[in-house]
């Protein structure tokens, strides 16, 4: 368990780790609008590759840094942030996990998908108990004013917000960052196991 710990936290390791959670951190800062209020970044995709390259405790802690970088300019009182570290464990946990049991091509595909099925689900949860309540009281709204804001036609409803436009959305965001993962990750691999 020492070996595992120690090879985790390897210099070479935490250099790579930093890296990646500032590069996650730029990219935590462009966001693509896409509905309603919900806006696309790319920002995990460098927590997916050090989950890949390191193993899923490194893909958290890159995660844990990024959200923790995003707090210094947070307009969500940090609500935002660990929205985005829940939705972002939900998808670098079983990605990473299944990826190391046999590091192939197929079970990275096989991890984030699984990973991008569990970020819908967890996404939804969040957003319905932390999220909206948050937003609600921020801004002094009831749901119908939070629907109001959201502004998509046939979507009156906090299950249909829900179900409609946070579930779909995860799961564009999901596809988007594997996709992005698969195509980078073998050209970028022998940078990420510090071969180059």
């Amino acid at each position: 368990m020492s070996v595992s710990k120690n090879k985790v936290f390897s210099t070479r390791n935490l250099t790579r780790i930093a890296i990646l959670a500032a590069a996650a951190s730029i990219l935590f800062l462009i966001e693509i609008p896409v509905v309603a209020f919900y806006k696309l970044d790319l920002s995990n995709i460098p927590v997916l590759l050090g989950a890949f390259s390191m193993g899923t405790v490194p893909g958290l802690l890159i995660l844990l840094l990024k959200s923790m970088i995003g707090l210094l300019h947070s307009s969500s009182a940090g609500i935002g942030e660990l929205a985005d570290f829940l939705c972002g464990a939900a998808l670098v946990i079983p990605a990473g996990m299944i990826y190391h049991r046999s590091k192939t091509r197929k079970t990275a595909l096989l991890g984030m998908a699984a990973g991008t099925a569990c970020m819908v689900l967890i996404s939804v949860a969040v957003n319905k108990w932390i999220m909206l309540p948050f937003y609600m009281g921020a801004f002094h709204m009831d749901m119908e004013g939070i629907l109001s804001f959201a502004n998509v036609a046939g979507v009156d409803s906090e299950i249909k917000l829900l179900l409609l436009i946070t579930g779909p959305f995860n799961l564009l965001k999901g596809v988007v960052l594997s996709l992005v993962t698969g195509l980078i990750y073998k050209p970028l691999s022998p940078m990420l196991h510090g071969k180059r």
